[in-house]
């Protein structure tokens, strides 16, 4: 398996980039800000010892990774949010979520590069450089 296909379904993802078009890049810079704000969010309710600040950033996380077929990244989000909110049902803090916090920036980084250079324009140009169209008759 390659490291794509172990942070994102490459299937999904053709999916859900065909369904939005020319709208698809516009998405992404919304997850990357989103996402951004969501890491940040989830580090601080950490570092705040909230369970409650853990569960709305993580949540939001999750369903935008499903959506781009980041299923690695989308699992962990989940994994804190139910963290979050079983301690808040609990009414104690989140110390089980601390190794998943851990993870969740770096696996988001390397997803959101994964994406950003799939979704180049560039670099379908980049591999089919040198090579022969296939025009079907020879020359």
């Amino acid at each position: 398996m390659s490291d794509a296909a172990a942070l994102v379904n490459m299937v999904e993802l053709g999916r859900f980039r065909a369904e939005l078009g020319a709208n698809f890049a516009r998405i992404l810079g919304y997850f990357r800000e989103d996402g951004i704000k969501s890491v940040e969010q989830i580090e601080a309710a950490m570092r705040a010892q909230s369970a409650a600040a853990l569960v709305n950033p993580a949540h939001m996380l999750k369903g935008e990774s499903r959506q781009f077929g980041a299923e690695p990244l989308a699992d962990l989000a989940e994994e804190i949010e139910v963290i979050g909110r079983n301690c808040v049902e609990r009414r104690d803090t989140p110390s089980d979520a601390l190794e998943p916090v851990v993870q969740l920036r770096p696996l988001f980084e390397a997803t959101l590069e994964l994406l950003e250079r799939e979704s180049n324009p560039l670099v379908a140009r980049r591999t089919a450089f040198g090579k022969r169209p296939a025009l079907g008759y020879e020359r």
